[in-house]
């Protein structure tokens, strides 16, 4: 049924001017999806502090190296942004304007750009102009405070929560949005702006409706999804490995009992006051048996139950390989594109891009000769910082 390999935005020109964190994500994911993504490099990096060859936020793009703070730097942004569909940064605000890639910059260049903001604050508000990181974000949006258990602090779930699912994805979710309006006989672009904050406190708006109904405790360890539950949380294993339950509803629930072993001395799950009980039977039974038998005893039933994995050990999971969630390109196993698409299916096409080796294919494809006019690259002139996901240039 597949037309072809090049993913749906196949035709889309994407500039994305280099940063940290969720501003590559969310190019890597527009170009996983088709999209021409050029993303504009600074002399001398952005202080992720990897090899660029390893980098797999930059996969299925092309680089260029543009010095901002150079006289001719501007206007060899600007002239990418005029042949562009879409443009992503996430400096603080008023960095770009400062810079003169701003959005009335591009705008004017190009009436039909949709222009991407990303930020952890947003564009506005009394923390606008501060540096932060993604557990900050999450921290004042409430989500943070819901992880872990109740009698120590809460943990960080790596930079997944805020930067990527509430940033990164909204940014992309704002941009698609945004380029079906221009598309759609306005011939207007708008400016897109993302915010971590914003995009993690929508991602809570189940629960903060179950917290209006009273379904929800404002404390963690208290409730059906956040581990209060003893049928849905982890266990250790004889080996010190961990097993995850998710077996909420009771059909599951009574399949999951059976199969553990402890279907007639476990108390009455309905039962709250029971639940450290129940927490105590179920850990003690899982210490039991290695994660592998216990894989083997609970695998292709509906006992909702799976083997907490590395993520090196993720690959190799048989149903993870059927599908080909992960794939190997380059020598380097990382995830497959993500979603699918029956007719125009994504790939990985190219290798993580190095810093400006593209120039000269950018210019001829883009016909933009003012790529190959600039000085040389690798003599930088004090381009801006990085500070979390905040410039920190002024």
């Amino acid at each position: 049924m597949a037309e072809s390999g090049n993913g749906p935005l196949s035709g889309v020109r994407v500039v994305e001017l280099a940063g940290i964190g969720p501003c590559p994500f969310a190019a890597m994911t527009l170009a996983d999806l088709g999209a021409d993504v050029v993303r504009v490099d600074r002399p001398g990096g952005t202080g992720l502090g990897i090899d660029p060859a390893y980098d797999l936020t930059n996969r299925n793009k092309r680089s260029v190296v543009i010095d901002l703070k150079s006289a001719d730097g501007a206007a060899r942004v600007l002239e990418l942004a005029e042949r562009a569909d879409v443009l992503i940064e996430g400096y603080r605000p008023g960095v770009a304007e400062r810079l003169g890639v701003g959005p009335d910059d591009c705008l004017a260049r190009n009436p039909q750009l949709v222009y991407g903001r990303m930020t952890g604050w947003g564009q506005q508000g009394p923390l606008a102009d501060t540096a932060g990181h993604d557990i900050g974000y999450i921290a004042i949006t409430g989500a943070l405070g819901m992880t872990g258990v109740p009698d120590a602090p809460p943990v960080a779930p790596a930079n997944l929560l805020g930067d990527y699912a509430g940033g990164s994805l909204y940014l992309v979710i704002g941009i698609l949005a945004a380029l079906q309006h221009a598309r759609s006989g306005t011939g207007r672009g708008q400016v897109v702006d993302a915010a971590i904050v914003d995009g993690t406190a929508h991602l809570s708006s189940m629960i903060h409706g179950m917290l209006a109904a009273g379904g929800w405790q404002d404390r963690r360890g208290a409730n059906l999804l956040d581990g209060g539950a003893p049928f849905y949380g982890t266990y250790e294993t004889a080996d010190g490995a961990h097993m995850a339950v998710g077996a909420l509803e009771p059909r599951f629930y009574a399949e999951f009992i059976r199969l553990l072993g402890i279907e007639d001395q476990a108390p009455d799950r309905n039962d709250l006051a029971a639940w450290a009980e129940l927490r105590s039977a179920i850990a003690a039974r899982f210490r039991t048996r290695t994660r592998a038998e216990w894989t083997a005893v609970f695998e292709g039933t509906d006992a909702c139950v799976a083997p907490v994995l590395s993520l090196r050990e993720a690959p190799a999971h048989p149903h993870l390989a059927a599908r080909g969630t992960f794939i190997d390109h380059g020598g380097l196993t990382q995830p497959a594109p993500a979603p699918r698409f029956s007719r125009t299916p994504g790939a990985v096409r190219r290798p993580p891009a190095q810093p400006g080796a593209d120039t000269a294919e950018v210019a001829r494809d883009w016909q933009a000769p003012g790529l190959l006019a600039g000085g040389d690259p690798a003599t930088p002139s004090a381009a801006p910082d990085r500070d979390g996901q905040q410039d920190t240039d002024s």
